[in-house]
């Protein structure tokens, strides 16, 4: 992989899951039945075939368990997983092992369900120019793991935040007053470096964008970068491509399926974004097997 999560940050994350499994008592049914000098071994095993992603929290899991667990992986985040494969081996104390057990898989499983379904609308676009993207539409505190899971998976991030980029939505719009008040007050404030997105429903809104900028002695400079097109229908798509004719990047967004988004990709956009990635992909079945 080329990019890849801070490890105190997963540390993080992965010490709060534990908190919340652990309580203040710890593992009760192991306690009671494994004896503190046991060691054992175990294998993840991906049961459905899919995309891996969530290794590093699994390690950092069982590692702050008991340093003394040795963690082994055998495929590595953005891999193909066939049913049966081997993702990793473990081994080390019994009680460490069991204790991270749930804790461990929920990352994995609900990571790489993400990188999975990822793959699957990327898969349907090839031969588009369209690149898939998530939305801020996350878990609270996991985003960032949710968004590397997308690039796991082969698609590419929007936005992390409020903070790195603007993108005006229909209530900035409401609330400014119009499109081109909403623009031209953004681009004041932000200057040439932060990119600028607006959210339109419709071509006459399009058009608004299109002509919303300033002139200066090298031509005309359009306030917005980025123009998403919210639920609109496809032949509307098709029209905004040529209607646009590509000054701006096109975003299309809005109940994006993997039934629709071959049609959508075929209208020449240049961003399809989807919620669904993070907030409703399946988890990705994975075991651990002593």
């Amino acid at each position: 992989m080329t990019y890849s999560l801070p490890l105190d940050w997963i540390e993080e994350k992965t010490a709060e899951a534990l908190a919340e499994d652990l309580g203040d008592a710890g593992d009760i049914t192991s306690l009671a039945t494994i004896a503190p000098d046991s060691h054992s071994e175990a294998r993840f095993v991906a049961r459905q075939d899919g995309v891996l992603a969530g290794l590093s929290f699994a390690r950092a899991t069982f590692l702050q368990l008991n340093e003394a667990v040795i963690f082994t992986p055998r495929k590595q985040d953005g891999d193909h997983l066939q049913k049966g494969d081997v993702i990793a081996q473990i081994s080390g104390p019994t009680r460490a092992l069991l204790g991270g057990e749930r804790v461990a898989l929920n990352f994995l499983g609900h990571l790489s369900g993400i990188a999975s379904a990822t793959r699957q609308f990327v898969a349907l676009t090839e031969g588009t120019k369209a690149k898939i993207s998530c939305t801020r539409k996350t878990l609270p505190g996991l985003r960032a793991a949710q968004k590397y899971a997308v690039r796991c998976g082969g698609a590419q991030n929007h936005r992390f935040g409020l903070y790195d980029a603007v993108m005006i939505k229909d209530n900035h719009i409401a609330a400014a007053g119009d499109i081109t008040r909403a623009l031209q007050a953004a681009k004041d404030y932000v200057g040439h470096m932060v990119k600028i997105e607006v959210e339109v429903d419709s071509l006459q809104q399009l058009e608004t964008v299109l002509k919303a900028g300033t002139t200066s002695p090298d031509g005309f400079l359009p306030f917005a970068d980025v123009v998403l097109l919210d639920n609109f229908s496809l032949d509307d798509l098709r029209t905004a491509v040529a209607q646009n004719k590509g000054r701006l990047v096109l975003e299309a967004s809005g109940n994006v399926t993997l039934k629709s988004v071959r049609a959508i990709a075929e209208t020449g956009v240049d961003i399809i974004s989807s919620g669904w990635l993070t907030h409703s992909a399946p988890n990705l079945d994975i075991g651990l097997d002593f």
